[in-house]
């Protein structure tokens, strides 16, 4: 059988068999959403060292934490970012330049905290492997450019493929299934079908016009267990998405969102606002949690499916909280479609020389109506 097939058939299989309640999917790969403020926020709360009261991670909308930080000396801001780095560095509103220095601190800290687990001989070899590994992988992150990093659990991640403040156009690339702070770029051969590699591609195809922010922040479904089936993860990350959002609204002016498989739950379920985005695009969609593209406020767009998207096996239904709703390529959607000539498989629309790719760099440069 073909992994196609076999992939095909496990999707259908599973939404079926959740639909008419046939079989246990509730397995060891059931995922407990990442919520609430970042870690340090204790002791962010806690810090009268300024004379002012810190906004509250939590609770402070991005422009109250906008707000707060333009009225902040450099001096003032680099200390907090000193102090309490992976509040900062994911607290959305804060400056873009100031949050890239604190997760830059941040990954440091982190990665020498697991070095030190890693020569702990008191500690299991099995969790000194482990420490050592994520220690490595931490060293491959130092000099990137991260919006948000947050190791709790799987790992949650935003890398910046450009510049946020002096790009002409900025977009957001939000990833499905299987993706976390260990896997969204990982090596590969084809080098663009991870979340950072479809980044860099659609960046690239934009002649270096648009900045891309390879979003990963939320916790995503492990393979085609019950999660893929549900939304109730995209609904926890949509609440992250639209706080993105509105904390790159001053810096960016309106996005464009482009949504990847489960991401384009995510996206769907978020109901973009007219204010802050400026259209979003389904690619390898098993739907959007929506019936028609016009329950958004926002135009939509999706890429019609190549011929070996195992995503086109998926059962477009929405039933006792399983299934994803229409077919966003289907004519009843009313989406506005885009070709996919050149791709191949689920995560090749980014693919160099494809005319998928082609187009979505041609829209994220459209210009904004």
């Amino acid at each position: 059988m073909s992994s196609r097939l076999r992939r095909g058939t496990a999707a259908v299989g599973l939404v079926l068999a959740a639909v008419l309640g046939v079989g246990s999917w509730a397995s060891a790969d059931a995922q407990t959403p990442l919520t609430g403020p970042p870690p340090g926020t204790a002791a962010w709360r806690a810090d009268t060292a300024l004379g002012v009261r810190l906004p509250d991670p939590a609770s402070a909308p991005p422009a109250e934490v906008a707000a707060f930080f333009a009225g902040l000396a450099p001096a003032r801001r680099e200390s907090l970012a000193v102090r309490h780095p992976q509040v900062v560095g994911n607290l959305d509103g804060a400056p873009v330049a100031l949050r890239l220095r604190a997760n830059a601190l941040a990954v440091a800290e982190e990665r020498e905290q697991q070095l030190a687990r890693a020569r702990d001989a008191a500690l299991p070899s099995a969790e000194r492997a482990a420490a050592a590994a994520r220690a490595d992988r931490y060293g491959e992150l130092a000099h990137r450019a991260l919006l948000a990093f947050d190791p709790r659990g799987r790992g949650q991640v935003a890398e910046v493929f450009g510049d946020l403040e002096h790009d002409e156009r900025t977009a957001v690339l939000v990833p499905g299934s299987d993706t976390d702070l260990s896997t969204y770029d990982r090596p590969s051969a084809a080098g663009y079908d991870t979340a950072a590699g479809m980044a860099r591609s659609l960046r690239a195809a934009s002649g270096g016009r648009v900045a891309v922010v390879a979003w990963v922040g939320y916790t995503t479904p492990v393979g085609l267990g019950t999660d893929a089936a549900r939304e109730e993860l995209a609904e926890a990350g949509a609440v992250r998405l639209d706080r993105l959002l509105a904390g790159l609204a001053p810096v960016t002016g309106r996005v464009e969102l482009f949504c990847h498989s489960y991401g384009s739950v995510v996206c769907g379920r978020s109901a973009p606002d007219p204010a802050l985005v400026a259209w979003v695009v389904a690619v390898a969609s098993p739907g959007m949690g929506l019936e028609r593209a016009d329950e958004l406020r926002v135009p939509v767009w999706a890429v019609l499916r190549n011929a070996e998207d195992w995503v086109g096996d998926v059962p477009h239904v929405s039933l006792l909280g399983f299934g994803h709703g229409a077919d966003p390529t289907s004519g009843g959607f009313r989406a506005r479609l885009l070709p996919s000539t050149g791709s191949r498989g689920h995560s090749g629309y980014f693919a160099p020389g494809s005319v998928s790719l082609a187009v979505l760099a041609a829209l994220a440069l459209a210009p904004d109506a």
